[in-house]
């Protein structure tokens, strides 16, 4: 026997299909889903990306079978839980963690395809993050990657983020790296 639906399921259905009348997607207003007035906001840290030692904080993970002999290490990928910290030291304030991979992604000349979330731990910016996804050419004295999108307090952000070397080991591979965040929010 057939059950028939109730009437409060005609009533959502008919609810549902008036509220998509003309497809999958409808127009919002910024002003009911929260969104004020958008601003710029310049945030600065570093990020310790630590490969040596016991406790790295970015690890291989992948590696083509001609990484090794490739000059540019052409096809490595590492995953990263990287500290961002306000100040160069390893002691310094931690405000956040850089979680992602990064992959050499040239057989020419050493760059990096980052993948990554500027995830924030400490001040307003606790529990929101930031998303960047560009090239990093971790030789050249600066380089700029896009930020793409964001979370919390962070929701429809646009930006770049301009990566300094302030400190490179040659030796094990370890680095701190100067971040200057330029994005645009609500």
């Amino acid at each position: 026997m057939a059950r028939t639906p109730s009437k409060f399921a005609f009533t959502l259905i008919i609810l549902l299909s008036l509220d998509f009348a003309h497809g999958f997607y409808r127009s919002l207003s910024p002003e009911k889903m929260g969104l004020k007035k958008e601003k710029l906001s310049h945030l600065h840290f570093y990020l310790h990306d630590i490969v040596s030692g016991s406790n790295p904080t970015a690890i291989r993970v992948a590696a083509a079978p001609t990484t090794n002999s490739s000059a540019t290490s052409f096809g490595f990928v590492a995953m990263m839980d990287d500290p961002l910290t306000e100040g160069p030291e390893p002691n310094s304030t931690l405000v956040g963690k850089a979680q992602g991979f990064y992959g050499s992604a040239s057989q020419n000349e050493y760059g990096l395809l980052m993948v990554l979330n500027f995830v924030f731990m400490e001040g307003k910016y606790n529990g929101s993050t930031l998303s960047v996804l560009g090239r990093n050419k971790p030789y050249s004295k600066v380089r700029e990657m896009p930020i793409v999108g964001g979370s919390g307090l962070f929701r429809f952000a646009r930006g770049y983020a301009q990566a300094q070397n302030h400190l490179f080991n040659l030796t094990t591979g370890d680095a701190i790296v100067q971040y200057n965040v330029y994005v645009l929010h609500y």
